[in-house]
């Protein structure tokens, strides 16, 4: 097996093989992450749906700073990104 031929730029049998599994993990848990997006899309929607329902706004930022603040907190810097990534898919751009 050659580099070229797996693409895993790893130089042995062994190494390829070891990438190969771990992408094969990254691919199926992209799925779960992505399949956990849609139903957090989906749980938003139904919350604004009722907030707006009873003559509330669509956004509570209160709410919104609250899970910047626990991605931060976890993730740092970069956690705090991908929090304002899923609140955008989830309740659109303000």
């Amino acid at each position: 097996m050659t580099v070229t031929e797996n693409n895993t730029g790893a130089r042995n049998e062994e190494a390829a093989s070891l990438i190969d599994g771990a992408r094969e993990r990254i691919d199926a848990l992209d799925a779960r992450i992505i399949a956990l997006v849609q139903e957090r899309m989906a749980v938003s929607a139904s919350i604004q749906d009722a907030r707006m329902g009873s003559g509330g706004g669509r956004v509570s930022l209160s709410r919104e700073m609250e899970i910047l603040g626990h991605y931060s907190d976890t993730l740092g810097r970069p956690g705090t990104a991908l929090a304002m990534t899923l609140l955008e898919l989830c309740r659109g751009r303000i």
